[in-house]
């Protein structure tokens, strides 16, 4: 079986070995274990599932939530000549209907859905006259409500189980907290305990957190001192183009990236960043997912994220080549504040939610009683626009229905226009013959597109007008009214996110919001927020020492490349020795202001150098400051 699995990653992947850990999870796999495999970012978590799929007869069920990655997937796989195929909310029912047939008459060896679609009737029947051999489970906290991406969804999952009680599991994430590990695993109904865990630790990977209030400037400093290709996340669209405008005026190619941008324009810019056209792309934390880019040197935050868990993903980015690269977060003095304000506006009182639900089911017309899995394409600013409504109440609103199992949001991601013809050779040529006026369009689109009979191919409007000289729109009028005559089906190209209504229309005053995610859910979010403010302000422990901690690797040595790390060095400290020496200086000036000589000479034990070193170190990151007498005073509470 050895040889088996590693023809097949030379076969497609061309890799002549396994990275760490892969082999042995692929070998639990193939042994019928259920698995939970825990790889950092850029640790080659699909290959874990493709290879033991390829290697056993049958189909590969794959659960993902972001759907842009299962289409990237799907065509890698295709392009490797495998066939696999994606079934994600926005999907028509016939649409749907083709391709669960494909699996089971076929030979389709992946198929990709979104959590939402376990709950639907037809797909579970479906899945029961599947051979499968293998059911993967990608970003796999999300089951979890102590994870910090709960998606309600993925608890069906459980009952997929149980219709395959043989079939193994693979479940497949980043970043897991002890907590969330066992939750997994239960979740997931293990019949025992089985986890493979790579050291969270990044040794070429180089953390620091810099205390500024001109962040502009420091973005540029750094830019100017670390060489290559760097990614600079931020929290809003305004800001990506504020920082790439004020990047490029300075003589850095920057770009910027938000999923408000067309689908041509994220592509093109995209494809410029990973071909190095473009050296910087500033962003919001849209851009990174599934992007295999080895040689980032430069990760930076600009504003404090949400969590650990994030952050972590997200710096992950850097240096996947496994050459020197840097994790840098940007603090101002404003950014904790705003960061525990932004929290209590993510958890909207309940009147307030409720209020977003009944506008959400007005502007989709949806009436009460509906039936569920309904999907449509949501253009946020036109929703707040219309019903007067800000997106900082609009956006935490969904996210507490979607966990409430309410409804699901779903990313933007691009789908090209596709058509089928719905009717047999026979009926279209009668069709033809006895409608004149659409007989030459008809035969041009069969001449243009092969398999329009069999399945959904994509189509490109634009290019269809320029062969036949006929306006695009009317291209489109054509084929709507086609669509309408039920001789094809149309579906347009969509590039919005899409909301999917999960459960009967109910009235408003009926809606109920799980205590759970109101009461419980925001409790555990303000511990894993406090814990990265906990991580930025920090001033003596190790930064990575600091963040794997965070994850139960608590056995990991000091990284020496930190910025906390190189200041000891500096000051020639052991890791013990410079804890010591900061909590003197914070026990000192917490009893009274003091003037730095007095400070210096008042720490016993330490040469003054290495006192003055530290107390730069305090200053520059915010944890010291001078009052209006120039006398030393300690700035914050200080956290372990």
């Amino acid at each position: 079986m050895q040889e088996d699995i590693r023809h097949i990653l030379k076969t497609y992947w061309g890799y002549n070995s396994f990275r760490p850990l892969q082999e042995d999870i692929i070998n639990a796999v193939l042994q019928g274990n259920d698995t939970l495999a825990l790889l950092p970012t850029g640790g080659g978590k699909s290959i874990c599932f493709q290879v033991p799929a390829l290697a056993k007869p049958g189909i590969c069920i794959v659960v993902s939530p972001l759907i842009a990655l299962m289409k990237d997937q799907v065509e890698n796989l295709q392009g490797r000549d495998i066939k696999a195929v994606a079934i994600y909310s926005g999907m028509s029912y016939r649409e749907i209907n083709i391709a669960l047939d494909n699996c089971i008459y076929g030979d389709v060896k992946f198929l990709y859905l979104s959590p939402e679609r376990l709950k639907s009737e037809l797909v579970r029947i479906r899945l029961q006259q599947m051979q499968i051999n293998l059911l993967a489970i990608d970003e796999a906290h999300c089951i979890s409500q102590w994870g910090y991406d709960f998606r309600p969804e993925y608890l069906q999952i459980a009952k997929i189980r149980e219709l395959f009680p043989k079939v193994p599991v693979l479940a497949l994430t980043a970043s897991a907290t002890p907590d969330v590990v066992k939750d997994i695993q239960e979740k997931l109904g293990f019949k025992k305990e089985n986890v493979f865990k790579k050291s969270f630790t990044r040794a070429n990977l180089a953390y620091v957190v810099n205390q500024t209030e001109d962040k502009q400037h420091k973005l540029l400093h750094m830019l100017n001192r670390v060489p290559g290709t760097a990614l600079i996340y931020v929290r809003s669209r305004r800001k990506t183009q504020e920082i790439a405008t004020y990047l490029s005026l300075s003589g850095i190619r920057a770009d910027y990236y938000h999923a408000g941008l067309t689908y041509e324009l994220r592509t093109k810019k995209q494809d410029d960043w990973i071909k190095n056209r473009t050296r910087v792309m500033v962003c919001t934390n849209a851009f990174g997912m599934g992007i295999d880019k080895p040689d980032v040197r430069l990760v930076i935050h600009d504003e404090l994220p949400d969590t650990l868990e994030a952050y972590y993903q997200e710096a992950g980015r850097a240096g996947r080549d496994e050459k020197k690269a840097y994790a840098v977060l940007l603090t101002a003095t404003a950014d904790i504040d705003e960061a525990r304000e932004r929290f209590e506006q993510s958890f909207p009182p309940e009147k307030e939610i409720k209020r977003v639900f009944q506008a959400l089911c007005n502007y989709f017309g949806v009436p009460a009683g509906a039936s569920p899995e309904r999907s449509f394409d949501f253009d946020i600013a036109d929703f707040c626009t219309r019903f007067d409504m800000k997106p900082l109440l609009v956006y935490p609103a969904l996210k507490i229905l979607e966990q409430c199992d309410i409804l699901a949001l779903n990313e933007v991601f691009f789908e090209p226009a596709k058509l089928m013809v719905t009717v047999s050779h026979e009926v279209l040529y009668k069709f033809q013959v006895e409608h004149a006026a659409y007989d030459d369009f008809i035969k041009i689109l069969l001449r243009s597109y092969g398999g329009l009979f069999d399945r959904y191919v994509p189509i490109h409007e634009k290019t269809l007008a320029a062969k036949t000289r006929i306006p695009i729109q009317t291209i489109i009028d054509l084929l709507n009214r086609l669509t309408h005559l039920q001789i094809l089906d149309y579906q347009p190209q969509k590039d919005k996110p899409q909301i999917t209504f999960l459960q009967e229309r109910m009235h408003t005053e009926h809606v109920q919001l799980s205590p759970l995610i109101m009461v419980k859910r925001k409790q555990l979010i303000r511990q894993k927020l406090e814990a990265m403010i906990a991580y930025a302000e920090n001033a003596t422990i190790c930064r990575s020492r600091k963040l794997v901690g965070y994850f139960n690797e608590y056995d990991a040595d000091d990284c020496g490349t930190c910025d906390i790390c190189l200041l000891r060095k500096k000051t020639e400290l052991s890791s013990a020795q410079f804890e010591e020496l900061v909590n003197l200086i914070e026990k000192k000036l917490s009893v009274q202001a003091l003037h730095i000589d007095a400070l210096v000479e008042q720490i016993k034990g330490y040469d003054a150098t290495q006192t003055l070193e530290a107390i730069q170190f305090l200053l520059d990151n915010n944890k010291l400051r001078y009052n209006v007498t120039k006398q030393l005073e300690w700035s914050q509470p200080k956290h372990a």
